[in-house]
């Protein structure tokens, strides 16, 4: 078993590289945000808290069977809507219970994501400690209060990808209307034998 061989080099070396980056960063001034008297500037894509949007949520469970910490409990019932001028009424799903244990949470943004009806944002907010554990569990009415401090989506990039919608409507544009079919003039067959030269008859 060989031994591992160390690099030779003069001895302190190590330690005066050290004491150097240390007087470099002393001789700089402190840049310390003095929080909470200073509000902190947060990304704008900053992952503070989960918003919901109540009247998008179609309980349609996306959300909590992705959720890889089953952190959010969903509880609905069906309502019938009567349609006028349908054979029968309709069923939508009413939501009852919309809950996120933050106590779980990981915040890996998968419930905004697979999202289908934009009902789940994320807020910039941050400050939601709480004394008790159990005080971690929003109820819906509580995650519709984060709602107010959601930031508006940023500027498309110029440079990026454009949206699929504007690439459609592109599309769509340029693709020219269909011309009216002109009549077309019967096909006239020739009277002379296969071969012979003659042209047809006009």
């Amino acid at each position: 078993m060989s031994e591992r061989s160390e690099p030779a080099g003069v001895p302190g070396s190590g330690l005066v590289k050290g004491l150097a980056v240390t007087l470099k960063t002393m001789t700089k001034r402190s840049t310390t945000q003095q929080y909470p008297d200073v509000a902190p500037e947060l990304p704008p894509r900053s992952r503070g808290v989960i918003a919901l949007l109540e009247e998008n949520c179609t309980v349609c469970m996306l959300c909590a069977r992705e959720c890889p910490d089953w952190c959010i409990y969903i509880d609905s019932h069906k309502e019938e809507v009567a349609v006028p001028g349908a054979a029968r009424p309709r069923q939508r799903n009413v939501l009852d219970r919309f809950d996120i244990d933050f106590s779980l949470c990981m915040y890996c943004g998968i419930c905004i994501e697979v999202c289908p009806f934009d009902a789940l944002y994320w807020s910039p907010e941050f400050e939601y400690a709480e004394y008790d554990i159990k005080d971690l569990l929003h109820d819906k009415d509580h995650l519709g209060e984060w709602m107010a401090t959601v930031p508006p989506p940023p500027a498309h990039d110029r440079n990026g990808e454009p949206a699929k919608e504007e690439t459609a409507a592109a599309r769509k544009a340029a693709v020219p209307a269909a011309p009216a079919a002109r009549p077309t003039a019967p096909a006239v067959r020739p009277e002379g034998p296969a071969g012979d030269g003659e042209g047809a008859s006009a």
